[in-house]
C-alpha cells in the first residue's frame, strides 16, 4: 500500500490525461492501481475509475479531517493521487487545502507534471523554485509533457535539476473536451475506452514506470471514518443529470447501516419508497426540458423528505432557466426560480451550519456553478462563511420536509 502525487506547476498542464494514463498503462501491465483526487472534483475521479478499474476517492485537504483523508487513501497497491491546480494553490487567504496540504498529511512524495510546450532550459528554475520552495514537500520527478520534438527534449531534461520520469510528446488526440464546470462526463463519451487505450499506450511508451512506482511511499494505515447517515433509506438520484454525489458520502452512509437506492430521473423513474430523497449536483439545465416532462419523478417528490444540492436544488424549484432563455416547470417544491440565461460564476469552499433537518449541524462543503437565482422566498436552509471565516448571506430554502441549497457538502466540519 503505496502512494505518490501527481501535481503541477499551474493549472492546464495536463495531469488529468497524465494520470489516466498512468493508470491504464499500469494496469495493463497488471499492475494493482488506484487513483485518487485532490481537492472538489465530481467529474476527473469517474475517469479515473474507468482508467484503474478502481473506486477512486476525492482527499480534501480543506473539507476533511486528517482521519477521514487517511482512512480514504488507505487500500491495496499502488495509489496515484491527482492533485487540482498549482501544488501550493488553495483556498484563500494562505492557500489551506493544496495539494501541498494533501502531501504533508499523507507523507507523500510529488511528480511534477509541467508543461513544456512554451520552454526549453526556463524548466531548471522552475522545478527548482518548486522543489525548494517547502522542505517538507518532497519533489521527487518530473514529467515533461507536450513535449515538441526530441531534440526539444533533449534540452528540457539536460536543464532539469531533478530525475526526469518521462517526456510525453504533444498529441492532438490526448486532448480532453471540457464544458462550463469541468470535463464532459465520462458517462458521456462513447469513445472512453478508445481514449483510454491510446493513452495508456502512449504515456506507458513514453514514462519510466518502474521509476515512477518506486518513488511511491507507504500510506497511513488507517479505517474509514464512520459517517452518521442522514436516513435509514434513501433513494439517490443517479444519472447523467444528477451525477455529482460524493462516493465517500455515500459509502460512508452504507457502512453505517444506511441503504441507498438509486434511481434515474431522466428514465422518468419514480423515487423508491425512502425516508429520504436526496437529488445530487449535476447537469440539469441540459436536460431541462425531458426533465419537466417526466412526471412521474416529479410526482414521486411530492410529501415526503426531499434535499438538493446544486442542480438537485434547482430541479426542486418552481422553475429553471436554460443557456437558450426557455423557461422550463420544475418540481415546484421550493419558492425557487433559477436561470443559465445569465450565467455567473460562484466558487469557493463553505463552512455551513444547518439549523434542523436530516443535515442538522456543522459542514464543510463547497459551491461551484453558474446559475443565477432569479428568486428565491423562504426560510434559509444554511448559515455559512467562506473559506476565510466572512459571514455569507444565509444559503438555500427550506419548506416542509423540502430543502436544498446551491452548496455541495463534502464531510462534518
Amino acid at each position: 500500500m503505496t502512494g505518490l502525487i501527481l501535481a503541477a506547476p499551474w493549472s492546464g498542464s495536463g495531469k488529468t490525461t497524465v494520470t489516466l494514463g498512468l493508470l491504464r498503462a499500469s494496469r495493463d501491465r497488471g499492475v494493482a492501481v488506484r487513483g485518487a483526487k485532490s481537492g472538489p472534483d465530481y467529474i476527473d475521479p469517474r475517469f479515473h475509475e474507468a482508467a484503474s478499474g478502481a473506486p477512486c476517492p476525492n482527499l480534501d485537504a480543506w473539507a476533511m479531517s486528517p482521519a477521514m483523508i487517511a482512512g480514504l487513501a488507505a487500500g491495496p497497491g499502488l495509489l496515484l493521487v491527482e492533485g487540482a491546480m498549482g501544488l501550493f494553490d488553495g483556498a484563500p487567504p494562505d492557500g489551506r487545502g493544496s495539494v501541498a496540504d494533501l502531501a504533508r498529511q499523507l507523507r507523500l512524495p510529488v511528480v511534477l507534471v509541467v508543461d513544456a510546450a512554451r520552454m526549453a532550459q526556463s524548466v531548471g528554475p522552475i522545478v527548482a523554485g518548486f522543489a525548494a520552495h517547502d522542505p517538507e514537500v518532497q519533489v521527487a520527478g518530473v514529467i515533461l509533457n507536450r513535449v515538441g520534438s526530441p531534440r526539444h527534449e533533449t534540452m528540457l531534461r539536460r536543464a532539469c535539476p531533478l530525475p526526469v520520469l518521462g517526456a510525453i510528446a504533444r498529441d492532438a488526440a490526448l486532448a480532453l473536451p471540457s464544458r462550463h464546470l469541468g470535463l464532459v462526463q465520462a458517462v458521456e463519451r462513447p469513445d472512453l475506452e478508445g481514449f483510454l487505450a491510446h493513452a495508456g499506450a502512449s504515456v506507458g511508451r513514453q514514462v519510466d514506470l518502474d521509476a515512477l512506482a518506486a518513488l511511491a511511499t507507504p500510506l497511513p494505515d488507517a479505517r474509514p471514518v464512520p459517517l452518521r447517515p442522514p436516513a435509514q433509506r434513501i433513494a439517490v438520484a443517479r444519472d447523467a443529470a444528477f451525477a455529482f454525489a460524493y462516493p465517500h458520502l455515500l459509502d460512508g452512509w452504507h457502512a453505517a447501516g444506511a441503504e441507498n437506492l438509486p434511481f434515474s430521473p431522466l428514465a422518468d423513474e419514480a423515487a423508491p419508497p425512502a425516508d429520504l430523497v436526496y437529488l445530487p449536483g449535476g447537469y440539469p439545465e441540459l436536460h431541462a426540458g425531458r426533465l419537466a416532462g417526466n412526471l412521474r419523478f416529479m410526482a414521486s417528490l411530492r410529501d415526503r423528505p426531499v434535499f438538493g444540492e446544486c442542480g438537485g436544488y434547482m430541479a426542486m424549484g418552481d422553475a429553471l432557466t436554460d443557456a437558450e432563455g426557455r423557461v422550463h416547470p420544475m418540481a415546484g417544491l421550493l419558492r425557487l426560480e433559477t436561470s443559465f440565461a445569465e450565467r455567473r460564476l460562484h466558487l469557493g469552499y463553505r463552512d455551513l451550519t444547518c439549523h434542523s433537518g436530516p443535515f442538522a449541524g456543522g459542514w464543510a462543503g463547497h459551491e461551484f456553478h453558474y446559475a443565477t437565482t432569479l428568486r428565491a422566498e423562504g426560510r434559509p436552509l444554511f448559515s455559512a462563511t467562506d473559506a476565510e471565516g466572512t459571514p455569507l448571506p444565509p444559503m438555500g430554502l427550506t419548506d416542509g420536509m423540502a430543502g436544498g441549497s446551491f452548496a455541495h457538502l463534502i464531510g462534518p466540519s
